[in-house]
């Protein structure tokens, strides 16, 4: 069973109020996704909220119904890595989760809010070799720090002001053309909130976060909406179905390269179809 404290204890280093509201958030929305059939309860009664009751989902993790209170109330307990362990356990986190339930909780580093890593002139200059396909650099918080013509054709309005860097996310959700280009727009916008969402978990205290934030709160319904919900998802490869303006929808296979020396800069590449097999 794992260890745990009888009663709320002050941790060796204490968390940030923000930080703790987010652990309790993430922990709310993680218990009420798990139904009692998925772990093997019975259908006791009516249920006021959805998933797992907060005494139901300690039992299954082997600790007191009244400390996990405590924890998802934001209160300032401490509770060893095990312990979180064993809640990943039952919530069925995947490796992404795991990793945020453990960084929320002190146990896994943070970044350090720094400045923005200077885009070198050869990285800049490669979505212009990469032309004709759409392609940008992008830096961790989904600032747009060099495109292509393509990705200018086929993101139109992505940089609208000389004064003030692109961001996709932004585009995305602010963007009214961008509910034309991206045919299944609300998967693709849910799936990029909830990187964003990752990535700003790691740098709490980056402005630069914070303020993209607000402005998707302020101009989006659907990003305050689904905000609270905590998806978390780390950048991948994939699939998207685009519409050029005025055009027919077209699958675009796209990937998405770290780079060595700006491991927080990511070059990403669209291809209209499949990419060929390697030979």
């Amino acid at each position: 069973m794992p260890s745990q404290p009888s009663q709320p204890k002050q941790p060796d280093q204490p968390k940030q109020p923000d930080q703790r509201q987010e652990l309790s958030a993430f922990l709310r929305s993680r218990r009420e996704r798990i139904t009692p059939d998925e772990v093997g309860l019975p259908q006791t009664g009516r249920r006021r909220t959805p998933g797992l009751r907060r005494e139901e989902l300690a039992l299954l993790a082997g600790i007191s119904a009244t400390w996990y209170t405590y924890l998802e109330q934001g209160r300032e307990i401490r509770a060893s890595e095990q312990v979180f362990d064993s809640l990943a356990s039952v919530l069925r986190l995947d490796r992404h989760e795991r990793t945020t339930l453990l960084q929320l909780a002190g146990h896994a580093p943070l970044a350090e809010a720094e400045a923005p890593e200077p885009l070198t002139p050869e990285v800049a200059a490669v979505p212009l070799l990469l032309q004709p396909h759409p392609s940008y650099v992008i830096d961790g918080n989904y600032d747009v720090l060099s495109h292509n013509q393509a990705a200018d054709q086929l993101f139109p309005n992505l940089i609208t002001e000389a004064d003030r860097t692109a961001n996709f996310v932004r585009w995305v959700f602010l963007e009214p053309a961008a509910r034309d280009v991206l045919v299944d727009w609300e998967p693709e916008a849910r799936g990029l909130l909830a990187r964003l969402r990752t990535l700003a978990g790691r740098h709490p205290n980056d402005p630069r976060y914070t303020r993209l934030i607000e402005e998707l709160h302020e101009g989006s319904p659907e990003a305050r909406d689904w905000w609270p919900q905590y998806e978390v998802q780390a950048r991948h490869s994939g699939q998207k179905r685009l519409r050029h303006p005025g055009g027919e929808p077209i699958d675009y296979t796209y990937t998405a390269f770290h780079l060595a020396e700006q491991p927080e800069q990511t070059l990403v590449i669209y291809f209209a179809g499949s990419i060929p097999p390697a030979l």
